[in-house]
């Protein structure tokens, strides 16, 4: 089984600024589908979301090849930690 927290971590961490920061929960609904939230720092937003939305993508693009194999739907939402 695929651990999709740690996939999405080990993806994001790199990329960021602060790591500290960047927090990833999950919510099930049902048996085939879940949804991951990424918040990061304020300043690292525009380090995940990319150019034109081509890193969000591409982050977006690797869960749902790692979903499929699973047969399960991942989405995922991205935003900024309000409390930094």
């Amino acid at each position: 089984m695929i651990d999709f927290e740690q996939l999405l971590k080990n993806i994001v961490l790199p990329l960021v600024l602060r790591p500290e920061a960047v927090k990833i929960y999950t919510k099930t609904e049902g048996n085939d589908e879940s949804i991951l939230q990424l918040y990061v720092h304020r300043s690292d937003l525009g380090r995940i979301i990319g150019k034109q939305g081509r890193t969000a993508t591409a982050i977006r693009n690797v869960l749902y090849a790692a979903s499929s194999l699973e047969k399960r739907k991942v989405s995922l939402n991205i935003d900024s930690a309000d409390n930094n």
